[in-house]
């Protein structure tokens, strides 16, 4: 090995290499770097005419480093770095240039003073013997040398005063005279054993065996009676008592603890046998594989004829059935069976009122409105409908599971005797209700930071907590500890056999990175076909060092090592179907010190969101430092640190230290984050955290979610008759935020593919601060089976990389749903470690699918604007299903993700949150015209043809709040291809209303220049201009919500409306309803010159990050 050089920068990043070389600004400034790419490899990087040229120095059989240089130039191999670095200072090397100055390692800021460590456990002192007390008063040198130091006590002398503080006057008089005894001077001598190399602590032990004299002589009286009932149970006869006995008789003096625990395991497993012959006698089965959910009875309102009655539904998931009753104890004489309900629609506007889609006897179906005493009353409902109908489908394998995350700082103390509120998620925020407490989730993930507990102990008290609330023993999947940071992952035993794949691992980022105080554990898995990560963090403590918490994330992104190692080019970002990222976060509020009773005081008042907007994950995360295009359900709990313990009224934000008052402003500190695939089911159920947990200065968080699963896929059709259909990616072309001068090929990466798949390489197209990379022609992925509806459900992961390095450039992912209607565009964004690169627009296709798509369970819940409007009697399922306008919850805005008209340019970079948009459906006329852009509740829903009757391409708008028009609509004008979308820095090559999409330039691009953000006044204009002609020039129709009110006696005439006919305005009385909600069948057009757009929200554009 070589000694440190300050031209060696280790493992630093590509983007903070051209950071560097960028400042320098000279040509011939160079570094070097670890290989991203490949283990033991180097990185040579050179700066010339403002370009960053990458040389790979390679290591050889026998170690020896040679620089991959230019052709025709002879190879040489050297024995270490420096030599290789001294030779390439000559010219004529086969580099651009040769080297000249090297720029050397940042210095990194001095550590401060650390908070104290939650060590591992660590041995007593062993340098405190009394005989070493009375050398040292004798010795006046060690006085001299200890200066001001206090004397210290003997450790006979310590424990011996401890003694004295405690009334032991209750035990047995024999037990406390042994005690004193050996605090006196036994020891001494046992500390003495121990200097000597001697740790089993024999006076001790005798001291033990003396006080449990009584309690062998009870053990060897019981054990036999155990053993006896052992083998009554047991059929046949279990060697293992006899084993047991033979053992202790075996050993002449065994010890108290080993027989303790050996008769605690026979005392456990005799309980099992006898549970398990009492159940099976019975006929009982839900001791160990289903929780019995017992019959639940909600009291609701129905609307009939505009006057509400009361009426009471109640829900028997074990029964697959559910009543509707006119009283709570009224005759269940009616009712519909699991297969007979067919939907739930929420209302986006009233939140505690539901549809029922069912179908009649007749075979027609009817919708049933209802509304709830509450929101978390009618969510209640919707999950217990959810389980029955998962209970009742009868598939063989689920398409949807339940998922609790829960993550907990414990303060390094026991937690308390009962913590079931955490895993039933009660307390403050978005709870569950209680008549959702019986429904155990699938699989659980808790995650704690400062864990006095032992791994098995830990799990113990987890699982005993789950079989009091669903009396099921889940399994351990998995679990990973670094010192006081765990995780741990259970899951129904049913599904033990669905995990595959199983792996964990932890970094440190405590000091120096090398202490695991602080830092993270994951643990990943297949579940069937879906890849899930979970990532447990404690990152850095302190309101004041954000930077190094940012620092932490970006370590544990690049180090943590989960999933397929196949994909080696991505991290863990893309790894995973579902990524959960949960723990101490540690990011403070932050407000000055001064501000601590004012921010107690509008926590007292529930002020959260003024506190929250100076939240430092919510800042950095919005200024794209960490978190990249995470989600984070929204925050309506009080901050979760720092509690005085054993109370939840009061918090405890002063912390008196040597070097003053250190304040910890109450924060959100613990949290839960996640990123999915495009396009996938994932929907949030629960945030929030308990009240009734007190041992900590931390309150747990929980988290529950419904997620989208696959399995192995068995095809309808003929597999001798089914095409060898290929997906095909054409025009693709990359804007990457690099001046690195190199070639760049895509590198295609899926679980669907045999092996990944490299296209030719690119040409570049040099632009200011970007290079734009163009990949000419098309190119064939074969799947490993070509039925278009199991490609529906597939991803494919995208990496483009360099030719000289065959470093990545940036990663990103492709819904193959998005595809659904044959051929599609999109736009996606390109990141790497965390930060964004770039992106990549193109195209992909996909073979047409003929036969009807599987229903997925995931489908029975949606949202929709106005799920009144929708009532009526039909006979086609469909088109009841299809008259409610369903929202958002799946994920199409993965890493800025664009499909369809809804795409996105490369300069959008618009977040669009998962869940419901304010303005989703403005413009429409009628809901049967809206084509599948992010507005459907699945990712299963069909959607429209892309490509209209006359050839064109679809409308493509920068702001995919428009995603719900089509280009069928009305809309004159065509928008120019993908290349056009990349021509510039020249304005003039776009659509006159539309700004172009130039990238913010990075400071490693090597220039000062940087784009404005477009004013929001011009957003509105140009987005304004975007709106259909056909729809702006229709007249305002009033709703009854809004007029039209005489006759307030006359019962409303049932509406039936067609597309594109004006809704005469409707008379209904007032009633419970909101008053504000507007139906969505004849919801006003939007007027010309209106004011009001959600557009003007849009954040300006971001790219990497900001000039300093």
């Amino acid at each position: 090995m070589f000694s440190p050089q300050p031209w060696h920068h280790g493992n630093i990043t590509r983007s903070k290499a051209e950071d560097l070389l960028s400042k320098a600004g000279k040509d011939g400034s160079f570094l070097l770097r670890d290989s991203e790419s490949i283990q033991g490899a180097y990185a040579l990087c050179v700066l010339y005419q403002n370009c960053v040229y990458t040389y790979r120095i390679l290591p050889n059989d026998d170690k020896k480093l040679s620089v991959q240089a230019s052709e025709g130039v002879p190879i040489r191999f050297f024995s270490a770095l420096p030599d290789l670095v001294d030779a390439y200072y000559k010219e004529n090397m086969g580099l651009i240039t040769h080297l000249q100055y090297a720029v050397q390692k940042e210095e990194e800021p001095p550590e401060e003073e650390p908070e104290p460590l939650s060590l591992p456990p660590q041995l007593p002192p062993r340098n405190i013997f009394s005989n070493d007390s009375k050398e040292s008063h004798n010795d006046p040198s060690r006085g001299t040398d200890r200066g001001t130091e206090p004397s210290r006590l003997s450790i006979s002398d310590t424990y011996f005063q401890r003694l004295q503080q405690i009334d032991i006057s209750n035990l047995p008089e024999d037990h406390q005279k042994s005690i004193q005894e050996y605090f006196r001077a036994s020891v001494c001598l046992d500390a003495e054993q121990v200097q000597n190399g001697n740790q089993t602590l024999p006076h001790f032990k005798k001291l033990t065996q003396n006080i449990c004299k009584n309690l062998n002589s009870e053990i060897a009286r019981t054990l036999p009676s155990f053993e006896a009932l052992q083998k009554v149970l047991d059929q046949p006869l279990s060697p293992g008592a006899g084993r047991l006995r033979t053992q202790l008789s075996a050993d002449a003096n065994p010890s108290v603890a080993f027989r303790l625990e050996q008769l605690t395991k026979l005392i456990q497993s005799i309980e099992d046998k006898t549970k398990n012959a009492v159940f099976e006698f019975v006929g009982y089965d839900g001791g160990h594989r289903n929780s019995l959910i017992p019959p639940v009875t909600f009291e609701v309102k129905s609307d009939s004829l505009g006057i509400s009655n009361k009426m009471y539904l109640k829900v028997d998931v074990e029964g697959g059935k559910v009543y509707f009753k006119k009283s709570k104890d009224g005759p269940e004489d009616k009712y519909f069976v699991h297969n007979k309900i067919l939907q739930l629609v929420k209302s986006q506007k009233m939140h505690n009122r539901l549809v029922l889609v069912v179908e009649t006897e007749k075979g027609k179906t009817q919708s049933k409105d209802f509304v709830f005493d509450d929101t978390k009353k009618r969510e209640g409902f919707c999950q217990l409908l959810q389980q029955m109908k998962n209970k009742h489908s009868g598939k063989p394998e689920p398409d949807m599971i339940t998922i609790f995350v829960g993550t907990w700082n414990m303060g390094n103390a026991n937690p308390p005797q009962n913590i079931t509120s955490w895993f039933q998620s009660k307390g403050q925020g978005k709870t569950h209700d209680d008549t959702a407490n019986q429904i155990p989730h699938d699989i659980y993930v808790i995650g704690t930071q400062e864990d006095p507990l032992g791994e098995k102990e830990w799990i113990e008290t987890i699982r005993g907590a789950l079989r009091d609330i669903t009396n099921i023993s889940f399994k351990q999947i998995a679990t990973q500890t670094l010192w006081s940071i765990r995780i741990v992952v259970l899951a129904k035993p049913e599904h033990e056999n669905r995990f595959s794949h199983i792996f964990s691992d932890s970094v440190k980022t405590g000091i120096a990175n090398a202490l695991g105080n602080k830092g993270a554990v994951g643990v990943s898995f297949m579940f069937n076909r879906t890849s899930f990560g979970f990532v447990n963090s404690h990152l850095t403590s302190g309101s004041e060092k954000k930077l190094r918490r940012n620092q932490n994330y970006v370590s544990i992104l690049r180090f943590l090592n989960l999933g397929d190692k196949k994909v080696n080019p991505f991290d863990i970002t893309h790894r995973f179907t579902h990524l959960f990222w949960l723990g101490d976060l540690n990011y403070r509020v932050d407000l000055p010190s001064h501000e601590a009773e004012n921010i107690v005081m509008k926590i007292k008042q529930q002020q959260y969101k003024e506190l929250l907007a100076q939240d430092q994950l919510k800042i950095e995360k919005d200024e794209e430092k960490v978190f990249l295009e995470y989600v984070e359900e929204e925050i309506t709990f009080a901050p979760t640190y720092r509690f005085e313990r054993d109370t939840r009224e009061r918090y405890a934000y002063t912390k008196a230290k040597a070097t003053g008052t250190k304040y910890n402003l109450p924060s959100w500190c613990d949290r839960v984050l996640r990123k999915s695939y495009p396009l996938v089911h994932v929907v949030c159920n629960s945030y929030g955290c308990t009240n009734d947990i007190m041992t900590s200065d931390h309150s747990p968080v929980f988290a529950t979610f419904d997620v989208g699963v696959t399995s192995q896929f068995v095809s309808k059709n003929d597999l001798s008759n089914d095409a060898r259909g290929a997906i095909k990616i054409l025009n693709c072309v990359a804007v990457l935020c690099t001046k690195s001068k190199t070639k760049f090929f895509i590198e295609y990466h899926s679980s669907c593919l045999e092996k990944f798949v490299r296209s030719p390489d690119g040409e570049n197209q040099e632009m200011e601060g970007s290079i734009k990379v163009r990949f000419a022609g098309q190119v064939e992925l074969t799947p490993i089976i070509a039925d278009p509806e199991y490609l529906l459900d597939q991803h494919i992961l995208i990496c483009i990389k360099s030719t000289d390095s065959d470093e990545s450039y940036g990663e990103g992912c492709v819904a193959l749903r998005s595809a659904e209607s044959s051929y599609t565009e999109f736009s996606i964004t390109l990141t790497h470690h965390g930060e964004r690169t770039g992106w990549l627009t193109g195209a992909i296709q996909l073979p047409k699918s003929e036969g009807k798509q599987t229903e997925k369970l995931y489908d029975f819940i949606k949202v929709g604007d106005d799920p009144g409007a929708g009532k009526g009697k039909t006979g086609d399922n469909t088109k009841m299903s299809s008259s409610v306008l369903a929202s958002d919850i799946s994920n199409p805005s993965y890493m800025g993700v664009g499909y369809k008209s809804g795409i996105q340019a490369p300069g959008s970079l618009t977040s669009q949150r998962t869940g419901p948009s304010k303005d989703m459906t403005h413009g429409n006329i009628s809901p049967k015209k809206t084509s599948y852009d992010h507005a459907t509740s699945s990712p299963t829903a069909k959607t429209s043809n892309p490509i209209p009757v006359d050839g064109q391409p679809p409308e493509m708008f920068d702001n995919p709040l428009y995603g719900s028009m089509s280009g069928s609509r009305g809309a004159k004008e065509h928008h120019p291809p993908p290349d056009a979308l990349f021509a510039f820095p020249k304005p003039t090559d776009f659509d006159s209303d539309r700004q172009p999409p130039v990238p913010t330039p990075r400071l490693r691009s090597y220039t000062c220049s940087e784009t404005k953000p477009q004013s929001s006044s011009s957003t509105n204009l140009n987005m304004s201009s975007l709106l259909p002609q056909s729809i702006t020039k229709k007249p305002v129709v009033p709703s009854r919500s809004e007029g039209g009110m005489i006759g307030p006696n006359r019962p409303p005439v049932p509406m039936k409306s067609r597309s594109g006919q004006t809704q005469e305005p409707q008379t209904k009385p007032r009633d419970y309803r909101d008053s504000s909600e507007l139906p969505s069948k004849i919801r006003p057009p939007t007027r010309a010159g209106q004011t009001k757009d959600v557009h003007s929200e849009t954040p300006p554009l971001k790219m990497g990050r900001q000039l300093k």
